[in-house]
């Protein structure tokens, strides 16, 4: 794909897995120099969330909660239409109903999803699949099949990825290492496989990190901080102080505790990014993106038990695995990456993405004034969008000092908007 600003919008989910994901796809697509706008739904979660505080019917509950889907769709599809984006990109879980889809169709706006979830779990997909111009997913077959057979054949397998800057090494103070450090760690949801699989690691350094572990007696004095949600930068920590981080994939099922599943975790690759080491349980789709030499598994709950008690006494190999996982990721598997492979796919599939439908600012002026801002465009960003609001919001964040020309632009701006107020 040629180089090419483009408009992007984003529609973040309320909550959820998804979540952050969709933060470091933002942040990727801006390294990437495009112009990204955000549709920021978890600043309603808290509205969404008290409705269920309220003393109502059910009957009433569910207009209550239908009005308040209206309004967010109303929000939506304004912010949409007044960015006017070249493609938009939602999440999964995003607030994007029927109704918004079928008027972005109509308008002719690219849309995409990655639906970074288990398709078997989360159903949701069978009515909006067919609407997405691309849907991007974290599983193969049947995933892919099904999506064809229900009219959506310009499907992307899209495995997740890391984020350099966010997930990386860090230095840890001697009270981090004191608060987030242990032999052996685990940091998720407690899911009904998880609970059984760490139960015979209850009298070990072991400690447990995150949400969802009410009512668990034999592992409760593992549990950090009672099981309340962890940030992302102290996410980092703990992996970073950790020496074995556990990665064992959820399943609502106790009957096999490592279930072999397909998708690959975002963990998986956080873990590789931070330069930690892991065990994880083996997936289909693992050795499409690592080396067996590049991460260190287990095919069973024993097994587990077994490498963790191996690995804690050979340090050295520990570290040849966190050296080859990381070069793996910043070679191939961060968020920037993944969003090039979605526009190139998209491009292929779509057409070229149009140019702006915003005039080129640079034809309204005559030499020599046209160079300098020709001059401060490129001092800006490398980039072809040369539209007056994207020239205007790169010199809004630009940190250096104005020139004449960088003033009059910031004043033209200004003298613009109360014009047309």
């Amino acid at each position: 794909m040629d180089k090419q600003s483009l408009r992007i919008f984003v529609v973040l989910p309320m909550y959820g897995g998804s979540l952050p994901i969709g933060r470091y796809c933002i942040k990727a697509l801006e390294e990437m120099g495009h112009r990204v706008c955000v549709f920021e739904a978890p600043v309603l979660y808290n509205a969404y969330a008290a409705l269920k505080k309220l003393e109502l019917s059910p009957s009433q509950m569910a207009q209550i909660e239908e009005g308040f889907l209206q309004l967010v769709t109303q929000a939506l599809l304004m912010q949409i239409t007044s960015f006017n984006p070249d493609f938009l990109l939602a999440l999964a879980q995003a607030p994007m109903g029927v109704h918004i889809l079928q008027k972005l169709k109509q308008a002719k706006i690219k849309t995409a999803m990655w639906f970074v979830e288990d398709f078997r779990l989360f159903q949701y997909w069978k009515a909006l699949a067919p609407l997405y111009d691309i849907f991007a997913v974290i599983q193969k077959e049947p995933f892919i099949t099904e999506l064809n057979k229900i009219g959506q054949n310009n499907v992307l397998y899209l495995p997740l990825a890391a984020q350099p800057g966010i997930h990386e090494k860090i230095n840890l103070s001697e009270k981090d290492t004191m608060e987030y450090g242990s032999e052996i760690g685990f940091l998720g949801a407690g899911y009904p496989n998880r609970r059984l699989a760490f139960r015979p690691l209850a009298n070990k350094d072991f400690k447990i990190w995150g949400s969802d572990w009410d009512n668990e007696e034999i592992l409760k004095n593992n549990i950090q901080r009672n099981g309340e949600r962890i940030s992302e930068q102290e996410s980092v920590r703990i992996y970073n102080a950790t020496k074995i981080n556990i990665n064992l994939h959820s399943s609502i099922h106790t009957d096999k505790l490592v279930s072999g599943g397909d998708f690959v975790n975002p963990r998986t690759f956080e873990l590789a990014a931070i330069g930690a080491f892991q065990l994880v349980d083996e997936r289909q789709l693992l050795g499409e993106l690592f080396e067996k030499d590049e991460v260190a598994t287990f095919n069973s709950i024993h097994d587990l038990y077994s490498k963790i008690d191996y690995f804690l006494h050979h340090e050295d190999e520990r570290q040849k695995y966190i050296a080859k996982s990381r070069k793996r990721i910043l070679q191939d598997h961060t968020y920037q990456k993944r969003m090039e492979k979605l526009l190139e796919f998209s491009e292929e599939r779509l057409g070229k993405f149009a140019p702006s439908m915003q005039d080129d600012f640079l034809d309204k002026f005559d030499m020599p004034i046209k160079e300098d801002i020709k001059i401060l465009i490129d001092k800006l960003y490398i980039g072809n969008s040369n539209a007056f609001e994207d020239v205007i919001e790169r010199l809004r964040k630009f940190n250096g000092k104005l020139n004449e020309v960088e003033m009059a632009l910031l004043f033209l701006d200004e003298f613009r908007k109360q014009y047309e107020r």
